[in-house]
């Protein structure tokens, strides 16, 4: 099991995640972040950053994002365990298409 990075993500890339992570497991796509299951050791601290609550454990994922944990795995699937978030730098591998084709989330003011 590992954690998963949901819709509220989307759109808002804020990055205390990935800069909270002790083994550099997250990774930008272009409109939200991803967890490479195989490099995440479990530990929950994106969970305590995370501002928007968009990550969640597999299996306390809400329903009406489960579908995010295949989207998540569809992200690495060409790459698969980079090591890092240096060796795969943000915007190098394109989000699923699902993530792709939702609305725009409006800007905060």
């Amino acid at each position: 099991m590992t954690y998963v990075i949901a819709e509220p993500c989307v759109d808002v890339l804020d990055r205390s995640c990935v800069d909270a992570c002790p083994v550099d497991c997250i990774y930008e796509g272009g409109r939200m972040a991803f967890i490479q299951p195989e490099e995440c050791v479990d530990c929950g601290a994106c969970v305590q950053v995370c501002p928007v609550e968009a990550i969640y454990y597999e299996d306390d994922l809400p329903e009406e994002w489960a579908g995010y944990t295949a989207l998540n795995a569809a992200f690495f699937a060409g790459v698969g365990s980079p090591g890092g978030t240096a060796n795969l730098p943000k915007g190098t591998v394109p989000d699923p298409a699902e993530v792709t084709a939702l609305p725009p989330r409006p800007a905060e003011d």
